[in-house]
């Protein structure tokens, strides 16, 4: 029996996520379909298992998918596998656009959506067939030269593609308030197109979804009230009655999972659909606010208003839903008071949780190409680019208050007082919450002090052989921390 391996790559720093461990679902999803055609298949989650390159040795291909910050890892992973003798196929949103970097370390690269490329490499290496002329969405060398396919239609059924086989997400624990979560995908695709997400380059702006019927078989194999679900769909209710029909039907089912998801703010114009998330069992909802500065939102195209923003706090408050509201600083129009105008009004709306995210230029945004283009990027290191490291050149800020910002505003959010006002309003699980993002937060800026060094002689101009030594210096902790763990 043929063997592949599938591997997503650790995370080279924590961040508020770390203690939920819940992997992206390409290399299940492709791990099923090359089940389906009888090959023996495995996948390493590497947050919670890891890679055993003896058992890699056995494998006649591995499969890495790696967003940007884990590039630096997965080409380190790819190179050790290449040198075993093992062909190596990589995808995930990065190399998806710089499928030429990702292709000095790997042989093969699968742009954009994996299925139809991944079942067409199948073919041909069943057949011991070397010609990759008709593998769709493929990269490759040929006789020296760098070959790109063309791309193949995205894939308009979503029900023909496989249940993603999580039954291969070994290792998984529960701990405490974070139960196992296991990751649900019912779409694919945004219209919205905000500027600094990449999201649309690599699933475009067609909104397309699964039958409900086809997701509801999926999540039967779930109900378990000691699972608990995340709808990874990018705008869980873009399409308000297709989502209104899948939230009936779970409610028929009486499902005994909790679960959350991801919304816009402009959910609320549709109190009923928030009343069945409700009812269906959604306990969370993770908000891209993004900002409460009109300057910045008009600029990022988010095409919403701070006036919605405070009706949408307000409405799924009503509706006794977690929200946890998550902003993004350092567009050209923010400056300091905005960043205390932000922290302000998170603490006032009584959010339940935050997450203040630094704007980070990914590859396939319209930012990058943005950034790039004004020379405003600093650092090229792709494992700072985790939303939680400065990366280039603010309009109003400086690097080092920038980040200061992030710093400053989860201490402000998760304070101790903030925590005693949690306490008297009964909010156990968001007193607990806090006192994690608190240490954390604390925890991060110990582990990145020669980062914000850097950060501060940028600021303060200081040369550029101090600047570089440093930025070595920051390499080695990175690779340092990663070989510890």
């Amino acid at each position: 029996m043929r063997k592949v391996i599938f591997i997503e790559p650790k995370a080279p720093d924590f961040h508020i996520y770390s203690k939920f461990q819940m992997p992206r679902l390409g290399c299940y999803i492709l791990a099923a379909l090359m089940k389906k055609r009888g090959w023996d298949a495995d996948v390493v989650f590497e947050e919670i298992r890891k890679i055993d390159f003896k058992d890699i040795a056995d494998a006649e291909l591995v499969g890495i998918s790696t967003i940007t910050s884990t590039a630096p890892r997965a080409y380190r992973i790819a190179d050790e596998v290449r040198r075993m003798g093992t062909p190596v196929i990589m995808g995930g949103p990065h190399v998806s656009f710089l499928s030429e970097e990702a292709l000095e370390h790997a042989d093969f690269v699968i742009r954009g959506e994996g299925e139809k490329g991944m079942t067409a490499l199948a073919e041909r290496i069943e057949k011991g067939d070397d010609d990759y002329s008709e593998v769709p969405n493929l990269s490759y060398k040929k006789h020296g030269r760098i070959m790109h396919n063309p791309m193949a239609p995205r894939i308009d059924c979503l029900d023909n593609n496989p249940f993603p086989d999580t039954a291969l997400l070994k290792g998984m624990k529960r701990k405490g308030i974070c139960s196992r979560v296991i990751p649900i995908q019912t779409s694919r695709g945004c219209p919205h197109d905000c500027t600094f997400c990449s999201v649309t380059g690599m699933f475009g702006k067609a909104y397309r979804f699964r039958s409900t019927q086809n997701i509801i078989e999926e999540l039967r194999l779930y109900d378990d009230k000691k699972n608990a679900l995340f709808f990874c769909d990018d705008n869980f209710g873009l399409n308000p009655k297709r989502a209104r029909a899948l939230l009936n039907a779970m409610i028929a089912e009486r499902f005994r999972f909790r679960w959350s998801t991801q919304v816009r703010a402009d959910i609320v114009k549709d109190e009923e659909l928030v009343h069945l998330m409700r009812k269906a069992g959604c306990r969370t909802v993770y908000v891209g606010f993004e900002s409460v500065n009109p300057e910045s939102l008009k600029a990022m195209k988010k095409r919403q208003t701070v006036e919605e923003i405070i009706r949408a706090v307000r409405i799924l408050r009503r509706h006794h839903l977690h929200i946890h509201g998550m902003f993004v600083y350092g567009f050209d129009e923010d400056d300091w008071k905005t960043i205390k105008k932000t922290v302000k009004f998170a603490r006032r709306a009584k959010l339940n949780s935050t997450q203040f995210l630094i704007l980070t230029p990914l590859p396939g945004s319209k930012l990058f190409s943005q950034m790039r283009a004004e020379k405003r990027i600093i650092f090229k290191d792709w494992g700072l680019y985790d939303a939680h490291h400065v990366v280039f050149q603010p309009r109003r800020l400086s690097v080092f208050r920038l980040q200061r910002a992030q710093t400053f505003s989860h201490a402000k959010f998760y304070s101790i007082r903030e925590g005693v006002k949690k306490f008297f309003r009964f909010q156990w699980v968001d007193l607990a919450i806090g006192s994690y993002a608190r240490k954390l937060n604390r925890s991060w800026i110990k582990k990145n002090r020669t980062f914000l060094k850097v950060l501060d002689l940028l600021a303060a101009k200081k040369s550029d052989k101090v600047i570089v030594d440093l930025e070595r210096r920051v390499v080695l902790d990175f690779a340092e921390s990663e070989h510890k763990a």
